[in-house]
């Protein structure tokens, strides 16, 4: 299966720049992944789409203020640090600019002496293991001294970081907004269990795949990197509850997605609680053995998130949506608008 039959025309007027004001005026396509057929709404309005006794799938994972920028010790170059994976005592995987500049042993400091850090491993792609240095608390710390980090086709500066935040978003440990669930404010998610739909939460830490283009011809020599997920044993309770009282489980994200459909995979389509890292890989052929729907933003050409949609809704499907979306003038990727698979 070739990578390029993911990919479609995108003018790049149509990237998103900046959040919209208000999270819920963004655009809502809705499409029917049995037979195609598409409504153009309005997210606000995408209560009359889901029914009493589903249950709505969010990822409360946060971003971290992961993007720093320091200088080396010894030359005083300029080196930007994006934070990616805790490790352990105080290491973690990172990504840096220029790489090449980074070499084992590079001491980085930041923000005047309050955090160093020194490189312990080299890896491919700019990949760098980091160990820290400071006093006090290292969230705190990185809370002063980081920024947001905005993936690399957002050009304008956030001017509220809180707007790259779900408003449900409570565990520390994501490089990137799980984007789907920006659409949602506390009101619409009232609205939402006001007519009988449960909420569930689950956590995955969006790692590095999110940075990491596809760069093999052939899909199925793609290798995913791992995502640490948590699941606790209330969701778990909660979405065995739906299954079988003839609810749909829909999932905000593709994050959502791949932590349930990594437990339904394990455990014969059940739901337990538990942790770990996934590297699950969907893509056209796979059979979903957690959910029903999904509600996700307008993903890359040839990414392996298009590829993941392709699979639950079909790759023609997806692709003549895609376009459509291209043909109305949707806003894309991750301020962009939304779609719901349904």
């Amino acid at each position: 299966m070739k990578v390029d039959i993911f990919d479609f025309h995108l003018p790049e007027e149509l990237i998103a720049q900046v959040p919209l004001k208000n999270r819920t005026d963004s655009r809502l396509m809705v499409l029917n992944k049995q037979t195609g057929e598409i409504k153009h709404e309005v997210f606000k309005n995408i209560t009359e789409y889901l029914r009493e006794g589903d249950c709505l799938v969010l990822n409360d994972t946060k971003v971290l203020p992961a993007r720093l920028f320091g200088v080396k010790d010894d030359t005083g170059a300029k080196i930007e640090v994006l934070l990616l994976k805790q490790l352990e005592n105080d290491q973690w995987e990172t990504l840096v600019k220029p790489a090449k500049r980074v070499k084992i042993g590079t001491e980085i400091t930041f923000g005047d002496g309050m955090l160093t850090a020194v490189c312990t491993e080299e890896s491919d792609h700019g990949g760098r293991v980091l160990e820290f240095k400071y006093s006090g608390i290292f969230y705190e710390v990185l809370d002063q001294l980081g920024e947001m980090p905005l993936p690399p086709y957002i050009k304008e500066q956030l001017d509220d970081r809180d707007r790259y935040q779900t408003v449900y978003a409570r565990e520390p440990g994501s490089a990137a907004a799980p984007t789907a669930g920006l659409h949602f404010t506390e009101s619409l998610l009232e609205e939402i269990k006001a007519k009988g739909v449960h909420i569930a939460f689950i956590t995955l830490h969006v790692g590095l795949g999110t940075f990491r283009p596809v760069s093999v011809d052939d899909v199925l020599e793609h290798d995913m990197h791992a995502e640490f997920y948590m699941v606790t044993e209330g969701t778990a309770q909660l979405l065995n509850e739906v299954r079988q009282s003839g609810g749909r489980i829909i999932t905000v994200g593709t994050t959502s997605t791949r932590t349930l459909e990594t437990i339904a995979s394990a455990n014969d389509g059940k739901f337990t609680a538990g942790s770990g890292w996934t590297s699950i890989f969907i893509y056209p052929g796979y059979e979903f053995k957690a959910i029903d729907g999904m509600i996700t933003n307008f993903h890359l050409p040839k990414s392996t998130l298009i590829m993941l949609v392709s699979a639950l809704a079909g790759r023609e499907n997806i692709l003549h949506a895609y376009n459509t979306a291209v043909a109305e003038r949707y806003r894309f990727f991750s301020f962009g608008d939304a779609m719901f698979i349904i």
